[in-house]
């Protein structure tokens, strides 16, 4: 039996397989080392049932996450998945690297996360080549749901917001000024709670503010991380990945188009595409 797992910032999906049949598909927390210790990743796993009842059939995992970019931050994963697994063979790498595999797979091209988070890289078919995106939610992000969570609260707190928007936003969450810097500012994960206002924007998508909002943040994202790319790679294929993109992908094709890129694809959830991947080479 396998273990293909992807995690995001938010949650993190599963889905074992025994050859080509699906045993159990489910998410638990997201499984980040920039936050999580080996101790908390393996009580993770002591509450899940379905990883307590398989953990011994599982032989072999595949890994990718958030925050696994360097091999510290890769050792902490492994060794939690190695106290708990006693007898897989575990490989862990970036969300970035699932994504170019889930949507390339062993075809060079352009890949970019659009989810909690947001980056790009150029995949040669076999590696994604390093570059100096990822800077996370402060420094970069542009596009994503924690992106698009700092705008709706700035508009909220700076008056901007129109009427009709901020009337829902105060309804739906019953929030002040005092509370939202709170969460911002002082509590432990705060990208997680930024890109929480992700289904504000889906559930108000026709407004014309939202869809400017999104709109720029595509935009941003497409001009610092996917034209350098283009330039440098041209001619190749464009692939995105993640929640924002799938779910407001209208506007991300917009935004591609004016500035002439041609998306070749949109995939909501990598770790489907990973999961018929590795099925097929075991």
């Amino acid at each position: 039996m396998i273990a293909v797992v992807y995690s995001g910032s938010n949650n993190a999906g599963w889905r074992l397989a025994d050859k080509t049949r699906t045993v159990a598909s489910f998410n638990t927390a997201a499984i980040n080392p920039y936050f999580s210790d080996e101790k908390y990743i393996v009580q993770l796993f002591n509450k899940n049932i379905n990883l307590i009842h398989h953990a011994e059939e599982i032989k072999r995992i595949y890994f990718y996450g958030a925050g696994s970019s360097t091999p510290q931050l890769q050792k902490i994963v492994h060794n939690a998945f190695s106290a708990f697994f006693k007898f897989a063979k575990i490989s862990v790498g970036h969300d970035i690297d699932g994504a170019a595999i889930a949507c390339c797979r062993n075809m060079p091209g352009i890949i970019s996360i659009c989810g909690s988070g947001s980056t790009a890289a150029w995949y040669d078919g076999k590696k994604v080549k390093p570059n100096n995106y990822g800077l996370g939610y402060i420094l970069a992000d542009e596009g994503s749901g924690n992106w698009l969570g700092r705008q709706l609260i700035k508009s909220f707190m700076n008056e901007t917001l129109p009427a009709n928007l901020k009337k829902k936003f105060v309804q739906r969450y019953d929030a002040d000024r005092k509370t939202l810097l709170e969460k911002v500012y002082r509590q432990r994960q705060p990208a997680l709670f930024l890109s929480s206002f992700s289904d504000f924007y889906l559930d108000n998508k026709q407004d014309a503010y939202i869809r400017n909002v999104v709109t720029t943040g595509f935009k941003k994202l497409i001009e610092t991380y996917i034209i350098p790319l283009n330039n440098q790679h041209p001619d190749m294929p464009v692939h995105f990945a993640g929640t924002v993109a799938s779910n407001f992908q209208e506007y991300l094709y917009e935004a591609a188009e004016t500035n002439g890129v041609v998306i070749n694809d949109i995939i909501k959830e990598p770790i489907n595409h990973l999961l018929t991947y590795y099925t097929s080479k075991n």
